[in-house]
């Protein structure tokens, strides 16, 4: 079966968007992988077809109410359905290549892309929503940061790229960051590519970016840098 992604959102037209092009669209095109965005509106049922209230307590903004999100999520997804339920969030785990991975390997994903100032925190809870964040900063809704997150995903499926080893030498896959890339030509603006990537010895070569991938860890990312043990 190919991996089933479902989007609970309340713009669905905003699906497939970019994963319509190169490789997740070409990947989309020979099923190698599904996508259902649906309509979150849809599980309302008073004539307005309301998906927010105001928030308990007070304050600004507006909840996503959470008998509409469940009624969703249960029209979504059958109760022996395997796929993880992800919850598109800022306040989430880190997306990690990692997490990228094992993902790739699994049945598909639903994902409910929130909006206003947040989802009731009991269908998070009563339907074993998994929050996940691309990254410390706000988005206007999660849909861009499903986008994101299958992007990801879709790429290691296995047939979607050409050669499965350009996945195994990227940032993150051992901890570190890539090392840099050049091509022809041989010299351009007073530039010249370093000349170990040219001389064929391809134990030097490996040598030269593993310490380059180093460097530029320990420089660019040292929370990672940290992570990674001493032997390594």
């Amino acid at each position: 079966m190919p991996f089933a992604a479902t989007v609970l959102t309340l713009y669905p037209e905003m699906f497939p968007g970019p994963l319509a092009h190169a490789l997740a669209g070409r990947a989309l095109e020979k099923g190698l992988w599904t996508l259902k965005a649906r309509n979150i509106r849809d599980a309302a049922t008073d004539k307005h077809h309301t998906v927010d209230d105001t928030p308990a307590g007070g304050g600004v903004g507006m909840v996503l109410k959470p008998d509409v999100l469940a009624r969703a999520i249960d029209a979504a997804s059958a109760p022996d359905d395997p796929r993880p339920r992800l919850l598109m969030s800022p306040r989430g785990i880190p997306l990690t290549q990692q997490k990228v991975r094992q993902w790739a390997q699994g049945p598909g994903l639903l994902i409910v892309c929130g909006r206003f100032e947040g989802v009731d925190e009991r269908v998070i809870e009563a339907r074993n929503l998994l929050e996940v964040s691309v990254g410390d900063y706000v988005l206007s809704g999660g849909e861009v940061a499903a986008m994101c997150l299958l992007d990801a995903i879709v790429r290691l499926i296995p047939g979607v790229m050409g050669k499965m080893e350009s996945a195994d030498a990227e940032s993150f896959e051992d901890g570190l960051l890539e090392h840099p890339h050049y091509t022809r030509p041989r010299q351009w603006e007073g530039h010249e590519i370093p000349p170990v990537l040219l001389s064929g010895n391809h134990a030097e070569i490996a040598r030269w970016r593993r310490q380059k991938a180093e460097a530029l860890t320990r420089a660019r990312r040292p929370d990672l840098w940290k992570k990674r043990p001493p032997d390594a």
